[in-house]
């Protein structure tokens, strides 16, 4: 990076983080502390008006801002991509300001940038999964999980747990503390603290019904950060299928979750999976019929033909 793309960058980095230490400064262009003073120097001899405070580090003085000098073709299809997919995955909200936000970038490009932006744009095309029912619901409680993680409030619903529990019960009430949200392979998952089971759980927002944001207030842990959170892998149960090689390539596309590998055994495809209860696959195998075979656990292979034979008693 030359020295004026950094002098920019710098108070770029000013504009957005208000106050910044000259080592920080330094980390971030990977240059010297030296360096950065002079270059702070070299601002407000320019007519910056970046202020030092001694022991906290720089910042612009309040009011003064810099607009963006200006846009590759690269940076602005990724910004107009960005607004397309906000559009199509979010909320009816968050959907008007994406398209106000193309609107206000594609207004201040350049004519030339612009005319390019829009030819490379024509060559990449992002499709949804179009308005069915579960979407639907999901794009009604955005909005009001999105207001109690904000508004820090608690919420409780009815949940439909994927896994029944050993009474054959599916159903279940929950209050939660609400921390984030998550989007996994196009669905959007909650991350919330459970008053019921004490932790940290994950909630579908396609099997929730009854949504109500509550009176009750909570704070996020001081320890929890969204962006660093992984949740513990509890998946400790290994299931391996053989799978016939004329539909190894459906099995990779179909990019189930559980799946950890396709393997090559003397002649034969093995699926190796790895599930907290093999019921999580029961559906997946056999919506592949014949073309997929459980060699193990045995528990899961008696299951398998149970189920076929119940299925068969139906024909």
């Amino acid at each position: 990076m030359n020295k004026t793309d950094r002098l920019l960058a710098i108070v770029l980095e000013l504009q957005r983080k208000e106050v910044l230490r000259a080592e920080d400064l330094a980390s971030t262009f990977e240059t010297s502390v030296r360096t950065i003073y002079r270059d702070i120097q070299a601002l407000s001899e320019a007519g910056v008006p970046v202020i030092g405070a001694p022991g906290m580090g720089y910042s612009l003085m309040e009011g003064y801002f810099l607009p963006p000098i200006s846009f590759t073709v690269e940076e602005a299809v990724t910004l107009i991509i960005g607004t397309d997919f906000i559009e199509q995955r979010f909320d009816v909200d968050y959907g008007i300001g994406a398209q106000t936000s193309r609107g206000k970038i594609e207004a201040i490009l350049p004519e030339s940038v612009r005319r390019e932006t829009s030819r490379v744009r024509k060559t990449i095309r992002l499709l949804s999964s179009g308005e069915d029912v579960t979407w639907v619901k999901e794009k009604e409680y955005i909005v009001s999980v999105r207001g109690a993680i904000l508004g820090e409030r608690k919420i409780s619903f009815h949940y439909l747990k994927r896994i029944p529990e050993a009474d054959g019960n599916r159903h279940s009430f929950r209050v939660v503390a609400p921390y984030g949200l998550v989007l996994v392979k196009g669905s959007w998952i909650l991350i919330a603290q459970c008053d019921l089971r004490k932790e940290i759980r994950h909630f579908r927002l396609s099997r929730m019904t009854g949504l109500t944001i509550l009176e009750d207030r909570f704070k996020v842990p001081s320890d929890f950060n969204l962006n660093d959170y992984k949740p513990p892998d509890d998946r400790n149960v290994r299931v391996i299928i053989q799978i016939n090689p004329d539909i190894a390539d459906k099995v990779r596309e179909s990019n189930n979750f559980y799946l950890e590998a396709i393997e090559e055994h003397e002649n034969r495809l093995l699926a190796n999976f790895r599930v907290r209860q093999p019921d999580e696959l029961l559906h997946w195998v056999l919506g592949w019929g014949a073309d997929v075979v459980v060699l193990e656990p045995e528990s899961f292979r008696i299951r398998i033909r149970e189920e076929a034979e119940k299925m068969l008693k139906r024909y």
